[in-house]
Protein backbone atom coordinates (compact mmCIF):
# COMPACT_ATOMS: atom_id res chain seq x y z
CA UNK A 1 0.00 0.00 0.00
CA UNK A 2 2.42 2.48 -0.76
CA UNK A 3 -0.09 5.07 -2.26
CA UNK A 4 -1.59 4.72 1.42
CA UNK A 5 2.03 5.81 2.46
CA UNK A 6 2.07 8.62 0.83
CA UNK A 7 -0.87 9.96 1.40
CA UNK A 8 -2.08 8.92 -2.05
CA UNK A 9 -5.43 7.65 -3.38
CA UNK A 10 -6.59 4.27 -2.60
CA UNK A 11 -9.14 2.03 -4.57
CA UNK A 12 -11.54 0.24 -1.74
CA UNK A 13 -10.36 -3.40 -3.52
CA UNK A 14 -6.80 -2.32 -2.24
CA UNK A 15 -7.68 -1.72 1.57
CA UNK A 16 -10.20 -4.74 1.52
CA UNK A 17 -7.12 -7.07 0.89
CA UNK A 18 -4.71 -5.48 2.78
CA UNK A 19 -6.69 -5.59 6.00
CA UNK A 20 -8.78 -8.74 5.24
CA UNK A 21 -5.43 -10.59 5.27
CA UNK A 22 -4.20 -8.66 8.29
CA UNK A 23 -7.11 -8.42 10.89
CA UNK A 24 -6.58 -11.67 13.62
CA UNK A 25 -10.36 -12.37 14.85
CA UNK A 26 -8.64 -12.01 18.28
CA UNK A 27 -7.33 -8.30 18.16
CA UNK A 28 -11.22 -6.84 16.04
CA UNK A 29 -12.41 -3.37 17.40
CA UNK A 30 -16.42 -3.30 16.78
CA UNK A 31 -17.71 -0.54 14.70
CA UNK A 32 -20.82 -1.34 13.09
CA UNK A 33 -22.80 0.56 16.27
CA UNK A 34 -21.01 3.89 14.79
CA UNK A 35 -23.89 5.84 12.55
CA UNK A 36 -23.47 6.90 8.47
CA UNK A 37 -22.35 10.13 9.89
CA UNK A 38 -18.81 8.82 10.89
CA UNK A 39 -17.82 7.96 7.32
CA UNK A 40 -16.78 11.21 5.51
CA UNK A 41 -14.57 13.66 4.95
CA UNK A 42 -13.62 17.04 7.52
CA UNK A 43 -15.52 19.61 7.93
CA UNK A 44 -14.59 23.53 8.03
CA UNK A 45 -18.12 24.02 9.81
CA UNK A 46 -16.31 22.20 12.99
CA UNK A 47 -13.48 23.91 12.91
CA UNK A 48 -15.32 27.20 12.79
CA UNK A 49 -17.02 25.97 16.14
CA UNK A 50 -13.96 25.12 17.44
CA UNK A 51 -12.56 28.54 16.96
CA UNK A 52 -15.23 30.12 18.83
CA UNK A 53 -14.59 27.37 21.85
CA UNK A 54 -12.92 29.11 24.60
CA UNK A 55 -11.38 27.30 27.77
CA UNK A 56 -14.17 28.83 30.01
CA UNK A 57 -17.01 26.95 28.01
CA UNK A 58 -18.57 24.43 29.44
CA UNK A 59 -18.43 21.92 26.57
CA UNK A 60 -14.68 19.93 26.28
CA UNK A 61 -13.09 21.35 22.56
CA UNK A 62 -13.77 17.53 20.49
CA UNK A 63 -17.54 18.30 21.63
CA UNK A 64 -18.47 21.14 19.30
CA UNK A 65 -17.99 18.75 16.48
CA UNK A 66 -20.24 17.56 13.78
CA UNK A 67 -19.07 14.31 13.35
CA UNK A 68 -20.02 11.27 14.87
CA UNK A 69 -20.50 11.31 18.64
CA UNK A 70 -18.23 14.60 18.21
CA UNK A 71 -15.29 13.28 17.26
CA UNK A 72 -15.10 9.91 15.48
CA UNK A 73 -14.47 10.11 11.70
CA UNK A 74 -13.46 7.44 9.32
CA UNK A 75 -12.38 8.58 6.14
CA UNK A 76 -14.41 7.80 2.58
CA UNK A 77 -11.76 6.10 0.89
CA UNK A 78 -11.62 3.20 3.53
CA UNK A 79 -12.82 -0.16 2.57
CA UNK A 80 -16.58 -0.87 3.69
CA UNK A 81 -15.35 -3.80 5.65
CA UNK A 82 -14.57 -0.39 8.25
CA UNK A 83 -17.91 -0.07 9.09
CA UNK A 84 -18.16 -3.28 10.79
CA UNK A 85 -14.02 -3.21 12.32
CA UNK A 86 -11.22 -1.94 12.60
CA UNK A 87 -8.47 -3.54 14.70
CA UNK A 88 -5.98 -2.96 17.55
CA UNK A 89 -2.08 -1.88 17.01
CA UNK A 90 -0.14 -5.26 17.29
CA UNK A 91 2.32 -5.52 20.23
CA UNK A 92 0.43 -1.84 20.89
CA UNK A 93 3.56 -0.49 18.74
CA UNK A 94 1.71 2.75 16.78
CA UNK A 95 3.88 4.94 14.38
CA UNK A 96 3.18 8.25 14.44
CA UNK A 97 4.52 11.49 12.47
CA UNK A 98 3.45 15.15 13.88
CA UNK A 99 2.49 17.34 10.30
CA UNK A 100 0.09 19.60 12.38
CA UNK A 101 1.55 23.01 12.79
CA UNK A 102 2.19 23.81 16.75
CA UNK A 103 4.06 26.12 18.73
CA UNK A 104 6.33 24.55 21.15
CA UNK A 105 4.03 24.55 24.15
CA UNK A 106 1.37 23.11 22.02
CA UNK A 107 3.69 20.22 20.30
CA UNK A 108 4.90 20.02 24.36
CA UNK A 109 1.52 19.35 25.58
CA UNK A 110 1.40 16.12 22.61
CA UNK A 111 4.94 14.46 24.22
CA UNK A 112 3.68 15.06 27.50
CA UNK A 113 0.48 12.71 26.28
CA UNK A 114 2.50 10.22 24.81
CA UNK A 115 5.00 10.02 27.35
CA UNK A 116 1.64 9.40 29.91
CA UNK A 117 0.80 6.15 27.54
CA UNK A 118 4.37 5.14 28.16
CA UNK A 119 4.63 5.80 31.77
CA UNK A 120 1.51 4.20 32.35
CA UNK A 121 0.74 1.59 29.51
CA UNK A 122 2.43 -0.73 27.25
CA UNK A 123 1.73 0.93 24.40
CA UNK A 124 4.29 2.80 22.42
CA UNK A 125 3.86 5.40 20.53
CA UNK A 126 7.25 5.11 18.13
CA UNK A 127 8.35 7.86 15.23
CA UNK A 128 7.67 7.11 12.05
CA UNK A 129 9.61 5.59 9.51
CA UNK A 130 8.03 3.98 6.57
CA UNK A 131 5.45 1.37 8.47
CA UNK A 132 2.81 0.79 6.64
CA UNK A 133 0.02 1.51 9.22
CA UNK A 134 0.68 4.39 11.19
CA UNK A 135 -1.16 7.74 12.45
CA UNK A 136 -0.67 11.70 11.36
CA UNK A 137 -1.01 14.35 13.84
CA UNK A 138 -2.64 17.18 12.24
CA UNK A 139 -4.16 20.47 12.80
CA UNK A 140 -6.29 21.41 10.02
CA UNK A 141 -9.11 23.59 10.69
CA UNK A 142 -11.91 21.10 10.74
CA UNK A 143 -11.93 20.50 14.71
CA UNK A 144 -10.94 17.16 16.79
CA UNK A 145 -10.99 13.97 15.28
CA UNK A 146 -10.04 10.70 15.31
CA UNK A 147 -10.79 7.19 13.74
CA UNK A 148 -11.25 4.15 15.93
CA UNK A 149 -8.86 1.31 16.28
CA UNK A 150 -5.96 0.62 13.36
CA UNK A 151 -7.73 1.04 9.66
CA UNK A 152 -4.76 -0.02 8.12
CA UNK A 153 -2.66 2.64 5.89
CA UNK A 154 -2.49 5.80 6.92
CA UNK A 155 -4.74 7.68 9.03
CA UNK A 156 -5.30 11.23 10.75
CA UNK A 157 -5.89 12.47 13.95
CA UNK A 158 -6.79 15.63 14.10
CA UNK A 159 -5.81 18.31 16.58
CA UNK A 160 -6.79 22.18 15.61
CA UNK A 161 -4.76 24.02 17.65
CA UNK A 162 -5.17 26.30 20.03
CA UNK A 163 -8.16 24.33 21.00
CA UNK A 164 -7.70 20.69 20.71
CA UNK A 165 -4.48 21.27 22.37
CA UNK A 166 -5.14 23.41 25.33
CA UNK A 167 -5.75 20.54 27.58
CA UNK A 168 -3.42 17.18 27.88
CA UNK A 169 -6.31 15.04 28.47
CA UNK A 170 -8.01 16.46 24.89
CA UNK A 171 -4.89 14.91 23.18
CA UNK A 172 -4.79 11.72 25.14
CA UNK A 173 -9.05 11.56 24.57
CA UNK A 174 -8.29 11.37 20.48
CA UNK A 175 -5.05 9.65 20.83
CA UNK A 176 -7.36 6.63 22.43
CA UNK A 177 -9.75 7.00 19.93
CA UNK A 178 -7.06 5.75 17.61
CA UNK A 179 -5.65 3.41 20.15
CA UNK A 180 -9.26 1.32 19.82
CA UNK A 181 -12.14 2.82 22.25
CA UNK A 182 -14.97 4.21 22.18
CA UNK A 183 -16.71 6.98 24.43
CA UNK A 184 -17.11 6.12 27.98
CA UNK A 185 -21.15 7.27 28.09
CA UNK A 186 -21.49 5.19 25.22
CA UNK A 187 -21.34 1.73 27.20
CA UNK A 188 -24.59 -0.20 27.73
CA UNK A 189 -25.01 0.37 31.24
CA UNK A 190 -24.71 3.62 31.35
CA UNK A 191 -28.18 4.56 32.57
CA UNK A 192 -27.50 3.02 35.88
CA UNK A 193 -24.50 5.34 36.19
CA UNK A 194 -26.24 8.45 34.28
CA UNK A 195 -29.23 10.72 33.05
CA UNK A 196 -29.14 11.68 30.01
CA UNK A 197 -31.47 14.72 29.41
CA UNK A 198 -32.50 15.15 25.96
CA UNK A 199 -34.44 18.02 26.31
CA UNK A 200 -31.17 19.64 26.31
CA UNK A 201 -29.73 18.13 23.81
CA UNK A 202 -29.01 20.50 20.61
CA UNK A 203 -31.15 18.89 17.42
CA UNK A 204 -29.48 16.62 15.44
CA UNK A 205 -27.09 15.78 18.24
CA UNK A 206 -29.49 12.73 20.24
CA UNK A 207 -27.90 10.54 18.16
CA UNK A 208 -24.77 11.30 19.70
CA UNK A 209 -25.92 9.86 22.81
CA UNK A 210 -26.54 6.21 21.87
CA UNK A 211 -25.49 2.89 23.68
CA UNK A 212 -23.10 0.45 22.50
CA UNK A 213 -24.78 -3.02 21.84
CA UNK A 214 -23.61 -4.92 24.93
CA UNK A 215 -23.23 -8.00 22.78
CA UNK A 216 -20.82 -6.34 21.04
CA UNK A 217 -19.37 -3.52 23.48
CA UNK A 218 -16.12 -5.03 25.35
CA UNK A 219 -15.70 -3.27 28.56
CA UNK A 220 -12.39 -5.40 29.88
CA UNK A 221 -13.54 -6.34 32.54
CA UNK A 222 -13.62 -2.48 33.91
CA UNK A 223 -16.61 -1.13 35.80
CA UNK A 224 -17.78 2.37 34.43
CA UNK A 225 -15.92 5.01 35.25
CA UNK A 226 -17.29 8.89 35.90
CA UNK A 227 -13.96 10.32 35.49
CA UNK A 228 -12.77 9.11 32.10
CA UNK A 229 -10.52 10.90 29.79
CA UNK A 230 -13.37 9.54 27.28
CA UNK A 231 -16.50 10.60 29.17
CA UNK A 232 -18.92 13.07 27.89
CA UNK A 233 -18.73 16.40 29.89
CA UNK A 234 -22.04 17.46 31.76
CA UNK A 235 -23.02 19.96 28.78
CA UNK A 236 -22.00 17.89 26.36
CA UNK A 237 -23.50 19.11 22.74
CA UNK A 238 -26.57 21.79 24.79
CA UNK A 239 -28.54 23.70 23.36
CA UNK A 240 -29.20 26.27 26.29
CA UNK A 241 -26.16 25.89 28.88
CA UNK A 242 -28.51 23.30 30.31
CA UNK A 243 -27.04 20.06 31.79
CA UNK A 244 -27.69 17.10 28.89
CA UNK A 245 -25.89 14.40 31.15
CA UNK A 246 -25.60 13.86 35.28
CA UNK A 247 -24.41 11.21 37.35
CA UNK A 248 -26.37 9.46 39.10
CA UNK A 249 -24.46 9.85 42.79
CA UNK A 250 -23.21 12.94 43.94
CA UNK A 251 -19.55 13.93 44.12
CA UNK A 252 -18.24 13.42 41.01
CA UNK A 253 -17.03 15.41 37.89
CA UNK A 254 -18.27 14.00 34.27
CA UNK A 255 -15.50 14.33 31.26
CA UNK A 256 -12.58 15.54 32.89
CA UNK A 257 -9.25 16.35 30.81
CA UNK A 258 -6.41 16.42 33.03
CA UNK A 259 -5.31 12.94 32.71
CA UNK A 260 -5.85 9.09 32.05
CA UNK A 261 -8.11 7.66 34.88
CA UNK A 262 -6.96 4.90 36.56
CA UNK A 263 -9.50 2.92 34.67
CA UNK A 264 -8.27 4.23 31.76
CA UNK A 265 -4.95 2.82 31.92
CA UNK A 266 -6.36 -0.70 33.04
CA UNK A 267 -8.95 -0.83 30.07
CA UNK A 268 -5.65 -0.12 28.25
CA UNK A 269 -3.39 -2.67 29.09
CA UNK A 270 -6.22 -5.31 29.59
CA UNK A 271 -7.14 -4.60 25.91
CA UNK A 272 -3.12 -5.11 24.77
CA UNK A 273 -2.45 -7.82 27.50
CA UNK A 274 -0.24 -5.67 29.29
CA UNK A 275 1.11 -6.43 33.08
CA UNK A 276 2.17 -3.49 33.76
CA UNK A 277 1.67 -1.89 37.80
CA UNK A 278 -0.34 1.22 37.55
CA UNK A 279 1.91 3.86 40.18
CA UNK A 280 1.09 4.02 43.53
CA UNK A 281 3.99 6.45 44.80
CA UNK A 282 5.48 9.58 43.75
CA UNK A 283 4.33 12.30 41.50
CA UNK A 284 2.28 10.26 39.05
CA UNK A 285 0.08 8.76 42.02
CA UNK A 286 0.44 11.35 43.92
CA UNK A 287 -1.87 13.58 40.93
CA UNK A 288 -3.96 10.77 40.58
CA UNK A 289 -5.05 10.36 44.02
CA UNK A 290 -5.37 14.03 44.18
CA UNK A 291 -7.66 14.11 40.96
CA UNK A 292 -9.33 11.15 41.39
CA UNK A 293 -9.39 9.74 44.84
CA UNK A 294 -11.00 6.70 44.86
CA UNK A 295 -14.07 7.97 42.33
CA UNK A 296 -12.69 6.17 39.55
CA UNK A 297 -14.27 2.94 39.66
CA UNK A 298 -18.38 2.58 40.56
CA UNK A 299 -19.75 -1.08 40.57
Amino acid sequence: LLNAINGLPVSDDEVTDYIDNSIDDSDVIDLSNLQPQAFGTPKNESGEALAAWTESSLMNPEETGEYAEGDILIPKYTRNGVRDHASRWPRGIIPYVIEGRYNQQQRDTIMKAIADYHRLTCLRFVPYSGQTDYIVIKSANTGCWSSVGRLGGRQEVNLQSPGCVSKIGTVLHELLHAVGFMHEQSRPERDDFVTVNYNNIKSGSEINFRKEDPKRENDFGIPYDYNSVMHYSEYAFSKNSKKTIEPKVGGVKLGQREGLSRSDVKKINNMYNCKKEEPQTGWVGSIWQSLFGDKTKHN
